[in-house]
């Protein structure tokens, strides 16, 4: 293990993991809310639609707040079709008609299948999770379209929404900008979000050798900062993707 990458990480953890983070990022729009199923729910489509620019990701998670009365678990379970159908949201690819069915899927979940953290907890790993759970959720008829949505690793996807949604939900710690509301899953298990900032970090630090930010090559990248910590991994998503973002790479 090189220790002066890891002291290295550990610094920028502790610099990018603050509250100050939550302003500008998406979770923004859950940490508005208090109650666990709202958080789930909100935090789920949120993550969903979180590509682009994040001030576009913020402003439409506060839309679909607005749309929700500020109430999504209320919303999900009570809204009629008609009101589900008649929604007016959009986010690059993800529309009404995706919404409309992410509601009903969420609906079924909550009804059917012990709620989101029970959803995702089924599997020895967090692959399998994430399969299950995505078994589970497009057991709802949709439109073939919509599926896109929800990434599958075993299309080696690195599922970067999806674990950034996980990260949320498990991760504890004192400065409270992951909920930690989820007890099923360790956040040993917990996979980085990779996006093309937390790669881009990685490889020039020597972290990934992998070209692509696949599945294969989050593992790869997994392998390494599990034995940096390998109680709570996922951590260095906050240095990986600070780093990136604020073009703050300075090894000196």
């Amino acid at each position: 293990m090189n220790t002066e990458l890891k002291d290295f990480l550990d610094v920028k953890v502790e610099e990018y993991n603050q509250h100050s983070f939550i302003e500008d990022d998406p979770i923004s729009i859950p940490h508005l809310l208090d109650q666990k199923e709202d958080i789930e729910i909100i935090s789920f489509i949120v993550a969903t639609i979180a590509w682009g620019k994040r001030e576009s990701i913020i402003k439409n998670g506060k839309k679909l707040l607005d749309i929700m009365g500020h109430e999504p678990y209320r919303f999900t379970m009570e809204a009629s079709e008609k009101e589900k159908k008649g929604l007016d949201f959009v986010h690059r690819t993800f529309n009404a008609r995706d919404l409309h069915f992410f509601l009903n899927a969420l609906k079924s979940i909550y009804q059917n299948h012990g709620g989101l953290e029970n959803t995702f907890s089924q599997g020895e790993d967090i692959k399998q999770k994430i399969v299950h759970f995505r078994d589970t959720f497009l057991l709802t008829p949709h439109e073939q379209r919509s599926e896109k949505h929800i990434s599958n690793p075993l299309r080696n996807s690195a599922c970067k929404r999806i674990n950034m949604f996980l990260r949320w939900m498990v991760r504890k710690d004192k400065k409270r900008v992951d909920f930690g509301i989820w007890n099923e899953i360790s956040t040993a298990e917990l996979y980085v979000p990779l996006d093309v900032h937390v790669g881009n970090v990685a490889r020039e630090i020597g972290l990934l050798k992998r070209k692509a930010n696949d599945w294969k090559a989050l593992e790869e990248l997994m392998n390494v900062l599990q034995a940096l910590d390998p109680v709570d991994p996922c951590k260095y998503d906050f240095a990986l993707f600070g780093i990136g973002i604020n073009n703050d790479l300075n090894l000196k």
